[in-house]
């Protein structure tokens, strides 16, 4: 269990804790909801992810009741620089969202009625358009922006398209910061997709569904670029803010709620992804799991880790109406245990994303309380350590 500083716990305190303090245990929350997680095997990027993922969503009920009409932002996963490479493998292959299956979720999203669906990353390190920074990683956007009738782009990672940040609440109050100012894409839309890779984070354990959306936030406002009076105009640098509190956001920014709370990534990072996800719900969760990296999210380790990147190939692909069940059968898939708590792989030194959000009540980890339609878990394990 995550420990709390107080001995007159709640919800809202969540930000209070901090790891190696004596205190007493969490109450147990109220039951944390339940969704069914498809699960299927998928060899290789070709057309057999259309029709994997085609299979996934009925197993899922379908998805027409949930997108047709809609706008759909569609929240993928680019992290780091389109330049980057693992083992001179392609970035898609190893730590990014696969554009085959992008396509294949937009193509299947705008075949069950959305009215239109938006693309959507933010960068750390220009204002390009996305679609330039798909060309320079190398895939010809023309593809994605074909899948379905109305397909756009933006990255948001500045204001992009629109003319001002837009402030998201974060339900219960939050457990590091209560409101985010985020590009217009994030509130304009009626629908939340999350397509993350199937990959680990040397500073959260994994990175996920639910650690996907810490990419929602404007490198302008919570980057390294933002100044201190107003927003930058161009995003360029880490999230350090977010990682280590080295300082608030720019004027007239919702702060952090206790600049006085640990500092620590392993402490702050999970909480932060919590905070996100319920300011902006996941409506849907994908998880490329095709083709992958071991040991970090980005395209070399810290200086100093012990681990290597080593590149593998799961072959699944995962999807659910709850981030949270998508990361727990995830993590399951990748040999871990979605009930470990800091201190257990993959958290050695951090707490559990996993753990707060269910705290949250955004949903269940614990593999006993879900379904899981399509392969089994002990047919598609691939241990990561």
């Amino acid at each position: 269990m995550i420990k709390a500083t107080s001995p007159c716990w709640t919800r809202r305190q969540w930000m209070a804790a901090a790891a190696g303090l004596a205190a007493p245990r969490i109450h147990a929350a109220p039951a944390a909801p339940s969704s069914p997680v498809a699960l299927a095997r998928c060899p290789a990027y070709d057309n057999r992810v259309l029709a994997g993922m085609r299979k996934m969503f009925d197993q899922l009920g379908g998805i027409g009741a949930l997108v047709s009409g809609k706008t759909v932002a569609v929240k993928i996963n680019m992290t780091g620089s389109p330049r980057d490479r693992t083992g001179y493998r392609p970035a898609w292959d190893t730590r990014w969202s696969h554009p085959v299956v992008i396509a294949a979720a937009v193509h299947l999203i705008g075949e069950a009625g959305a009215r239109r669906v938006r693309i959507l990353e933010g960068s750390t390190e220009d204002d390009h358009p996305l679609e330039e920074n798909f060309l320079i990683g190398g895939w010809d956007p023309a593809d994605l922006l074909a899948a379905a009738p109305k397909v756009e782009m933006e990255n948001t990672g500045f204001l992009g398209y629109g003319k001002e940040y837009k402030r998201l609440k974060v339900s219960d109050g939050g457990l590091v910061y209560s409101e985010f100012d985020v590009n217009h894409s994030y509130s304009e839309c009626d629908v939340m997709v999350s397509i993350a890779k199937l990959k680990e984070h040397e500073q959260t354990g994994l990175s996920l569904s639910l650690k996907n959306m810490v990419g929602i936030v404007p490198g302008t406002v919570y980057g390294d670029s933002a100044g201190y009076d107003q927003p930058a105009e161009r995003p360029y640098g880490a999230l350090t803010m977010f990682h280590k509190g080295n300082r608030q956001p720019p004027e007239g920014t919702p702060p952090e709620k206790d600049p006085q709370s640990s500092r620590e990534p392993g402490y702050r990072i999970p909480r932060i992804a919590v905070d996100l996800v319920r300011a902006r719900p996941v409506d849907l969760a994908i998880i490329d799991g095709i083709e992958a990296q071991t040991a970090g999210s980005g395209a070399s380790l810290d200086a100093g880790s012990p681990r290597k990147i080593r590149l593998v190939n799961p072959a699944i692909l995962i999807a659910s109406r709850n981030p949270v069940c998508a990361d727990a059968v995830a993590a399951a898939a990748m040999g871990f245990d979605p009930m470990a708590s800091r201190g257990t792989p993959p958290f050695e030194n951090c707490d559990s994303t996993l753990e707060l959000a269910e705290q949250a009540g955004i949903g269940a980890r614990d593999l006993k309380k879900l379904e899981i339609r399509g392969a089994t878990i002990a047919a598609v394990r691939t241990p990561f350590r």
